[in-house]
């Protein structure tokens, strides 16, 4: 993995390279091994490790269709099971291009109390900061304190790429193919989720 330049997310030349080959979806995935934290470790919100019911996504930062989940779906799943910790919600990043990366991977270099707000940051603004991604990336970076050296730094920082992409891969051999992709208790539900169908499935779990 090379380090992302400015140019390269200005082009976006570099996109097809992130694709991995993927394998096919399965309706269900072994529950412990999709639970084993990667090397990065999991971002995660709710109750605890061990919870009755846990809720995976992985997400894309330039996907539009998880920007519309994180503003549609999520502000009620998240008032609803997550902050009264009914159920273990974890945050996966499966980049689809270079500025997706970047963007995780200023939300991973950034204080850890920090990155689900950097994330809503990247949905609530994707269809302004993609436009440009490498100065609307460092503006984002800069309400979280990111110094021009420290963004600079952070796109340069090779290992903190390759954990990123090994969640990715991760989640390609759990046979994710697109973004968003949910694993409700090893169940796997594909594309965008109203709430209601969301927590049909939640509540027969509880």
């Amino acid at each position: 993995m090379t380090m992302i330049s400015r140019r390269r997310l200005l082009s976006g030349a570099a996109a097809v390279a992130l694709l991995a080959a993927v394998a096919p979806a399965h309706a269900d995935v072994d529950v412990a091994e999709l639970l084993k934290p990667p090397a990065l470790g999991d971002m995660a919100l709710g109750a605890d490790e061990g919870a009755a019911v846990t809720l995976v996504e992985y997400a894309s930062a330039t996907c539009p269709h998880c920007a519309a989940f994180h503003k549609d779906v999520w502000p009620q799943l998240k008032a609803e099971y997550v902050d009264t910790k009914k159920i273990r919600f974890i945050f996966r990043e499966f980049p689809l291009n270079d500025a997706a990366l970047a963007a995780f991977m200023i939300a991973r270099a950034a204080p850890k109390e920090a990155y689900f707000p950097l994330i809503g940051i990247f949905f609530d603004t994707l269809e302004t900061w993609v436009q440009d991604p490498a100065n609307g990336l460092l503006n984002i970076a800069k309400q979280a304190g990111f110094s021009q050296q420290k963004f600079d730094d952070t796109l340069k920082n090779e290992s903190l790429a390759k954990g990123i992409m090994e969640i990715r891969d991760g989640g390609a051999k759990f046979g994710v193919k697109g973004t968003p992709s949910f694993f409700l208790n090893g169940k796997q539900l594909e594309g965008e989720q109203s709430f209601e169908t969301l927590k049909a499935e939640i509540d027969k779990l509880l």
